[in-house]
C-alpha cells in the first residue's frame, strides 16, 4: 500500500467532488472543413471554454508515449497517461524496440513456437489488424515476424487478416494486400510456402471488446480457425466483390472471407500442433479472441465447435491482473503507483463510470493495465450496457443514461472524485458520418451541463478534457489541406483520430485565487493526474508529470 499524499496547505478542499470527465475523441481541428466539435451546437462547452480557465493538451506522439509525433493518441495510451501522470513508452514502442534489437526473436515465447512448427512440420498462423494505424497494430511488425520465421526454417505460414479502415483511410484496404501479397512472393523461395487464409473488417469479426458483443469472436473463430466462410481465390478478389455487394461499407465493416484455392478446402484452417500468433498490441480488443484460445474447457462464451491443440501467443501481455495471454512476445509497460492507487491510500473514495464501450478505460487502462481494484471499499465501478448498434443509428449512445448515475453520485455526497467517459465523439466519429456526429456532440453538450448544474449545487469542481482527438477530423486533407474526394466527388470521410490537442477546462466557482486563472500551456495530458490531484487538496508525486495550474 502506497504512503498518503500530503496535504496541501495552500489549498482549501472544496465541500463537493471533483469530477474529471473524458469526452473521448474531442480535440481541436487543423482545418474548419470537417471539424464537427467546432461546427456542433454545444453552446455549455462554448461557454466554459470562454469563461472559465483553459488551455489545451497535447494528446498524440510522444506525449503519450507513441514512437513518434506523427503518431496517432489512442485511448489506451491516453487513458493510461492520464490516470498514472506520467508518460510510458507504449505498445507500439516497445514491440519496434523489440524487433530492432532482435530480443522478441531470442524470447523463450517465440523460441517455442518455432520450435514447434520444426519439430511437428506444422503451419504458424498470425492473425492482427492488417494496417500501419499504430493504435492495435503495425503491418511492419508482421513483415519483420515472417522475415524472421523465414529464416529460422519456418516452411509454411497463414496469415488471418482483420481489415482497418479506421486507424487508417476508410476505404484502403488495397493499399495493404496488394504490397503485402508482392512481398510475400519474394518470401516464397526455396519451398516457402506464406499466404493470406482469411480476413473481414475489423468491426465484424474478431475484435470485439469489453464482452460487448461475443457474436464477433464467434464469426472470427468460424472463419479463421475453422476455415468455415465465404471462399474465394485472393484476398483482393475477396474484397472487390464484398465491395461491390455492400455498395459504401467502409473496411472495418467488410464481411468475412477465407481463401481456398479449389472453391471446396479452407488453405489455413487451423489444426493441432499449429502455433499462432495475434499480432495486436493492445489489449482491449486482443482478450476475447485470446480467451477463445487459452482457457481451454473453461471457455464457455460460444460453441467453439473444434478447438486445436496449439501454442498460442499474443504480441503482449493484454491484462497483467488476469495473465492474458498465457504466452507472449513482448512485455508491455509496468505501470504503477497510478492516481487512483494514491487516492486509495488517502481514504478517498471513488467512482469510475462510462458505459459499455469505453468501461474499461475508466478502469482497467486507467489503473496501468490492470482489471481490479486497489481497495472495494473505496473504489465504485458503474457500467452502462452500450447498444449493439451502429453507432451511426444512436449517435447520443448512453449519455444521459451515464449522465444520471454521475449526477445522482455527485449530489450524494459520497465521493471525492469521480471520472467518467463519454464515448460519443470517439465512437461516432469512427464511422465517419459527419452529420452523426454533430448530433454526438450537441447530446454530449447536454450531459456537460446537466454535470456542471450538479456540481454547481453541491461545491464541486469539474476538469473536462479527452483522451485523444477524432471528432475534430472527420475528412480527408491532402496536404496543401484541400478535401480529398472520391472517384465520384464525394468526399472522404475520415475515420481515425486526429493529431490534434484535446482541451483542458476547470470549473471551479469557488477558487478565490489558489491558483491563476491561466492554466500552464505546452502540456500534455498526462499532467491531468497531478491536476485533479492538487484540486482534491493533496500534494501530488513529485515524479508526476506537471499540473495544469499555476499555484500561487
Amino acid at each position: 500500500m502506497l504512503e498518503a499524499l500530503k496535504r496541501n496547505p495552500y489549498f482549501t478542499r472544496r465541500k463537493g467532488p471533483v469530477v474529471l470527465m473524458i469526452m473521448d475523441g474531442v480535440g481541436f481541428g487543423k482545418y474548419n472543413d470537417g471539424d464537427a466539435f467546432l461546427k456542433a451546437y454545444t453552446p455549455e462547452l462554448d461557454n466554459l471554454m470562454k469563461t472559465c480557465s483553459f488551455t489545451e493538451l497535447k494528446a498524440h506522439g510522444k506525449a503519450v508515449g507513441m514512437p513518434s509525433d506523427e503518431d496517432m493518441g489512442n485511448s489506451e495510451v491516453g487513458h493510461n497517461a492520464i490516470g498514472c501522470g506520467r508518460v510510458f513508452a507504449q505498445g507500439a514502442k516497445l514491440v519496434e524496440a523489440a524487433i530492432d534489437s532482435k530480443s522478441m526473436f531470442q524470447g523463450e515465447t517465440w523460441k517455442k513456437i518455432i520450435d514447434n512448427c520444426k519439430a511437428k512440420n506444422s503451419t504458424l498462423h498470425f492473425l492482427g489488424l492488417f494496417s500501419d494505424g499504430n493504435v492495435h497494430s503495425n503491418i511492419n511488425h508482421l513483415k519483420a515476424m515472417l522475415e524472421e520465421a523465414k529464416a529460422a526454417g519456418i516452411v509454411k505460414a497463414r496469415i488471418h487478416i482483420l481489415l482497418d479502415g479506421r486507424d487508417v483511410p476508410a476505404t484502403s484496404a488495397m493499399k495493404y494486400v496488394d504490397p503485402f501479397e508482392e512481398f510475400l512472393t519474394g518470401l516464397n523461395t526455396n519451398g516457402t510456402d506464406f499466404r493470406i487464409a482469411s480476413g473481414g473488417g475489423r468491426m465484424v469479426i474478431t475484435m470485439d471488446r469489453y464482452n460487448a458483443n461475443w457474436d464477433m469472436v464467434r464469426k472470427g473463430w468460424d472463419t479463421h480457425v475453422l476455415g468455415k466462410g465465404p471462399y474465394y481465390q485472393s484476398a483482393h478478389e475477396a474484397i472487390e466483390d464484398l465491395r461491390a455487394k455492400n455498395q459504401g461499407v467502409l473496411d472495418q465493416d467488410l464481411p468475412p472471407f477465407v481463401i481456398s484455392e479449389d472453391g471446396k478446402t479452407p488453405v489455413g484452417a487451423v489444426e493441432d500442433g499449429d502455433a499462432f500468433i495475434f499480432f495486436n498490441f493492445r489489449g482491449d480488443r486482443s482478450q476475447e479472441i485470446t480467451m477463445a484460445f487459452d482457457m481451454g474447457g473453461e471457455f464457455d462464451k460460444f460453441d467453439r465447435v473444434r478447438v486445436p491443440e496449439v501454442i498460442y501467443a499474443g504480441m503482449m501481455e493484454y491484462d497483467a491482473d488476469l495473465h492474458i495471454p498465457k504466452k507472449y512476445l513482448v512485455t508491455p509497460p509496468k505501470i504503477d503507483r497510478t492516481m487512483g492507487e494514491y487516492l486509495c491510500a488517502c481514504g478517498e473514495k471513488q467512482l469510475a463510470i462510462s458505459e459499455t464501450q469505453k468501461f474499461g478505460h475508466v478502469t482497467y487502462f486507467f489503473n496501468g493495465n490492470k482489471s481490479g481494484k486497489f481497495d472495494g471499499s473505496l473504489e465504485d465501478y458503474i457500467e452502462v450496457p452500450s447498444d449493439v448498434v451502429p453507432f451511426e443509428q444512436r449517435p447520443w449512445m448512453k449519455s444521459a443514461e451515464i449522465t444520471d448515475k454521475v449526477v445522482e453520485a455527485v449530489e450524494s455526497g459520497e465521493y471525492g472524485m469521480i471520472r467518467l467517459n463519454y464515448p460519443n465523439g470517439d465512437m461516432v466519429g469512427h464511422t465517419g458520418v459527419y452529420q452523426a456526429v454533430l448530433v454526438s456532440l450537441g447530446a454530449l453538450d447536454i450531459a456537460v451541463k446537466r454535470v456542471r448544474e450538479a456540481l454547481e449545487k453541491v461545491g464541486g469542481i469539474l476538469i473536462i478534457t479527452a483522451d485523444h482527438g477524432n471528432a475534430d477530423d472527420m475528412y480527408e486533407h491532402s496536404k496543401a489541406g484541400e478535401i480529398k474526394h472520391d472517384d465520384n466527388g464525394n468526399i472522404c470521410a475520415k475515420t481515425s483520430h486526429s493529431l490534434n490537442p484535446v482541451p483542458c477546462i476547470i470549473y471551479d466557482p469557488a477558487n478565490k485565487g489558489e491558483y491563476k486563472t491561466k492554466l500552464k500551456s505546452g502540456l500534455g495530458i498526462s499532467s491531468l493526474a497531478a491536476t485533479c490531484i492538487e484540486l482534491l487538496g493533496y500534494e501530488a508525486p513529485e515524479f508526476y508529470d506537471s499540473s495544469v495550474l499555476n499555484m500561487k
